[in-house]
């Protein structure tokens, strides 16, 4: 079973796209009106293209009904392709890290456009490193604002944080001004830290994780909280666990 939740896509690829030679000769043989299996070697191909676009055979029903089918068929292989090399990539690109991980080294600019380097926090502070989608939407707001009111709180336990998504600095300095931010955002623009953190995605890989981790002053991982609806819930756990262990 974990071979086939690891694998689930490139086995849909894989299986949906058996009958595929058996579809394309099919329609090759409407298209140059042939009943010859000849028809499947030879090198010709545009009439076959122009016949997928376009309804070359306006009278032909068998010819649009299979068209259509056909169509509809490869839209769905094509789309399980995208899916399988999304999933494939962040297989291969992403380290996950977990509870009782060291904190990977990074360094990315925030919204002053001034560089912010991990190393000059570790050993002094307590982390709280958040990844969001995106700025000034619904629940990344709700979010932000959460950390932004309980600020003092989060001083209070010897701890900083730290917001990371994929927006420019200019589009983290116009969210932090807008809702009044008092905390760090680091704009992650390649998505390099998500991937070095190994921040998983949502919705077939469409949208970026909403992962928190909280760090203590060792730079150990010593809890995570991953949830893309509950966004205020993260504030409430990293400081639930920075109390814990004060």
């Amino acid at each position: 079973m974990d071979f086939i939740s690891r694998n689930i896509w490139l086995i849909l690829f894989v299986v949906w796209g058996l009958p595929l030679g058996f579809y394309r000769s099919k329609f090759r043989k409407i298209i140059y009106q042939t009943d010859s299996w000849l028809i499947n070697i030879k090198p010709v191909f545009w009439k076959e293209i122009k016949g997928l676009f376009k309804n070359i055979y306006p009278d032909n029903m068998k010819y649009k009904k299979f068209r259509k089918f056909y169509s509809l068929y490869l839209f769905v292989y094509f789309i399980l392709f995208i899916f399988y090399l999304n999933f494939h990539t962040n297989a291969q690109t992403m380290e996950k890290i977990d509870i009782g991980s060291t904190v990977p080294k990074f360094e990315l600019q925030d919204q002053n456009g001034e560089n912010f380097q991990l190393e000059s926090i570790l050993g002094k502070k307590n982390m709280v490193i958040y990844f969001y989608p995106k700025d000034d939407t619904p629940g990344c707001t709700k979010e932000a604002c959460a950390f932004r009111d309980q600020f003092e709180v989060f001083k209070d336990a010897d701890a900083v944080i730290v917001g990371i998504s994929a927006q420019s600095v200019e589009s983290h300095l116009n969210f932090a001004k807008k809702h009044r931010l008092n905390f760090t955002l680091l704009s992650d623009t390649e998505n390099k830290v998500r991937k070095l953190f190994g921040v998983p995605s949502n919705l077939f890989g469409l949208i970026s994780g909403r992962v928190t981790y909280v760090i203590n002053k060792e730079g150990k991982v010593i809890y995570m909280f991953n949830s893309q609806t509950q966004a205020e819930k993260h504030v409430d756990e990293a400081l639930r666990i920075l109390q814990e262990i004060q």
